[in-house]
């Protein structure tokens, strides 16, 4: 890292990747505890001889350079340390460590990157129950025993749903369940040797069921029981977990919802029969187009199969050890698919797929031989893609680590549909065209998905962390932004209050052919309007040389006659648009 990268990261970027420390002359012992925060999290920066000012509000004063003292010794002792005891696991290389100068002062800086999931939990002194880290907008917290646990229990490629549930037998499986999913499986694998077997010896080839080797019995495996199950022996052993759907799209007045299906008495709750019937709610009313192939009717489009691949997704990569819920939300914007647990890839390593690990293998098994889901990492780069080639915006997968939940949102609306950047224009008038193209798609997101995050910006348009920091600084600064720090990454929402400024223009490239205008006065009105979106009688009397209200209304109502302009209600007052 050079000078200028560690000024922007300063300046711009989010304090949830990045920690200062004094460090004159020792290694403060907290840098070992950040370093398993960031590890066991999404990875991040520490500089060493930068301290910072929490109560300072100008990101130009916040930091103050204090220099190292001895920096080769620090690196020394720092790399002696990480290759102990003191810390589990050293994941750094020679390349993530180095030093820089900047004004005279002498920086250590550190990257550490987000562990492998096989080894999290990267903790300190010799004990992950007390000595694991993760990060949020506090800083470093100790991870909870149930979160320790979770990392332990991914750090396996075994999965999660291998567990021999003692107690649990034939007698626990919804039998309707299996000979449907039986059925599927036939038409689907016609020749399988499978297909012959009785329903134990069935279920015990899909891993649905197992036997105990030490002492000889059989039991529902965590698979099966939560494939199969009958709802009451599921919610017996899993009663942290609920599935619910709802459809929020074609609301009547006063409704919450259209349809919702969760467990009311009338379903056996298991997976199988909530994703089976799920499925055709979520594709109902999108568009079929007539294909052949031979003789047989094809219908099934790259959209149904992605909807499926979500839908499957948010199945097998669920932490049924936790608390927590299978939710599925349509909407009149797209799909909302969320589910216990963390995600076990770094973000852009599932973008760019190849590479799939699943939390319940099992499951995804017996999903996969029925046609839902993938088994080699190219799932949801299939989403991207067939998302990509309707122009839709790009599917927004992220997690909470407060919340141990995982939220994929996949909206069937354009990056920047006409009427967003019609409201865009209204908002913010001439300043919202003096604005490049990644600031205007900044300011669409914030207005189509209720605010943006810097890690939202960062899958939509392909910049780093400290670059979109700027931009979104940038914006707020124009006030065109509100920052609102509460929560794990700062959120921004468009500053629906903005006041648009009377700025001056000039009239070199009006073209007098296409707008038909008569006099130097209309000619002001008009292009106003065409740089703002609207103007008001307020605003006339202060572009032009007309001085009265009275004189403005005549100006506008002869543009109004002209077809020119119209006039519209906007709460309590009236604008003036183009027609």
């Amino acid at each position: 890292m050079d000078a200028g990268t560690i000024l922007e990261l300063l300046k711009y970027g989010e304090t949830i990747n990045l920690e200062c420390k004094k460090a004159e002359t020792t290694l403060p012992n907290a840098i070992w505890e950040t370093y398993s925060s960031f590890a066991n999290t999404n990875g991040g920066v520490i500089l060493l001889g930068v301290e910072e000012c929490v109560k300072e509000k100008d990101p130009e004063k916040r930091f103050s350079f204090t220099s190292v003292k001895n920096p080769t010794q620090r690196i020394k002792e720092f790399w002696n340390t990480i290759n102990s005891n003191k810390v589990s696991r050293n994941i750094l290389v020679d390349r993530n460590v180095g030093t820089c100068d900047i004004n005279g002062n002498t920086i250590i800086w550190i990257e550490v990157p987000q562990a492998d999931y096989r080894y999290k939990p990267v903790y300190i002194n010799e004990n992950p129950l007390k000595g694991s880290y993760k990060r949020n907008y506090e800083g470093d917290y100790h991870c909870t025993e149930e979160e320790v646990k979770a990392m332990l229990r991914d750090a396996s490629d075994s999965g999660n749903d291998g567990e021999l549930l003692e107690g649990y037998t034939m007698d626990d499986i919804d039998m309707s369940a299996l000979r449907s999913y039986r059925i599927e499986f036939e038409h689907r694998n016609p020749d399988h040797v499978w297909n012959a077997d009785e329903d134990l010896a069935f279920l015990k080839n899909m891993g649905g069921y197992a036997v105990d080797r030490n002492t000889g019995k059989g039991w529902l495996t965590a698979a099966g029981l939560l494939m199969f199950g009958k709802g009451l022996s599921v919610r017996e052993r899993f009663d942290n977990i609920r599935m619910d759907y709802i459809d929020e799209s074609n609301l009547l007045p006063g409704s919450r919802w259209s349809d919702r299906l969760t467990y009311d008495g009338m379903w056996e709750n298991n997976l199988y029969n909530f994703i089976r019937q799920v499925t055709p709610r979520l594709v109902a009313g999108l568009k079929r187009p007539f294909r052949l192939e031979g003789m047989v009717r094809v219908d099934d489009t790259p959209v149904h199969k992605s909807i499926r691949e979500a839908v499957t997704n948010m199945a097998i990569h669920a932490d049924y050890l936790i608390t927590g819920i299978l939710k599925i939300v349509k909407t009149e914007k797209g799909f909302v698919f969320s589910n216990p647990g963390t995600l076990k890839l770094p973000l852009s390593a599932i973008y760019e797929g190849g590479y799939s690990v699943a939390r319940n293998p099992r499951i995804q098994t017996m999903f996969r031989m029925i046609g839902y889901g993938d088994n080699i990492g190219s799932g949801f780069p299939a989403i991207l893609s067939a998302w990509g080639e309707e122009n839709w915006r790009k599917p927004d997968l992220s997690q909470n680590e407060e919340l141990h939940q995982v939220e994929l949102k996949l909206w069937m609306i354009s990056l920047m549909p006409p009427e967003c950047t019609e409201y865009l224009q209204k908002l913010f008038g001439l300043a919202y065209s003096h604005l490049d193209n990644e600031a205007q798609i900044i300011l669409g997101t914030a207005y189509l998905e209720n605010g943006v995050t810097n890690a939202r910006m960062q899958s939509i348009i392909n910049r780093d962390s400290t670059r979109i920091g700027h931009m979104l600084a940038d914006l707020v600064e124009q006030q065109m932004l509100i920052a609102d720090k509460k929560g794990r990454w700062t959120t921004y929402r468009l500053n629906e209050s903005y006041e648009i400024r009377p700025e001056q223009f000039e009239f070199r490239d009006i073209n007098h052919e296409e707008v038909m205008l008569q006099n130097e006065t209309n000619q002001c009105i008009y292009e106003y309007i065409k740089a703002n979106g609207f103007i008001t009688t307020q605003q006339v009397v202060e572009l032009t040389r007309i001085t009265t209200a009275q004189g403005a209304n005549a100006a506008l109502g002869r543009m109004m006659k002209q077809n020119l302009i119209r006039k519209v209600r906007r709460g309590k007052h009236f604008i003036y648009e183009l027609k």
